[in-house]
């Protein structure tokens, strides 16, 4: 009976410590990223899809992400938007595969 309690007793503190960890890496991150910003450096993150890194760059005043691997692009909140809002009358194809988002 005592051994049950004490794999019990452990798999908490292992759960204990293990959130700890991750609380503890996510405050370095945040200082990182926050040092990063003040001394002007670009921040990077972590591409969802591979193991790259994802670079802030600027297309038709839009800033998107690309991954420096798998070299995609990542749009956050609205970028779409103003990528189709951009877009020339004359060179509409991406009104063509969103054309519920148009502003039209």
């Amino acid at each position: 009976m005592a051994d049950i309690f004490d794999e019990r007793r452990r798999g908490l503190e292992e759960d204990y410590f293990r959130r700890k960890d991750r609380e503890s890496l996510q405050r370095l991150r945040e200082h990182l990223r926050e040092g990063a910003q003040e001394a002007g450096a670009p921040v990077t993150m972590d591409c969802p899809r591979c193991s790259g890194k994802l670079h802030e760059d600027t297309f038709e005043d839009v800033t998107i992400d690309r991954c420096d691997t798998c070299h995609g692009i990542w749009l956050d909140t609205g970028e779409l938007e103003n990528i189709l809002g951009h877009e020339k009358p004359a060179n509409q194809w991406l009104k063509a595969f969103w054309p519920g988002r148009t502003r039209e």
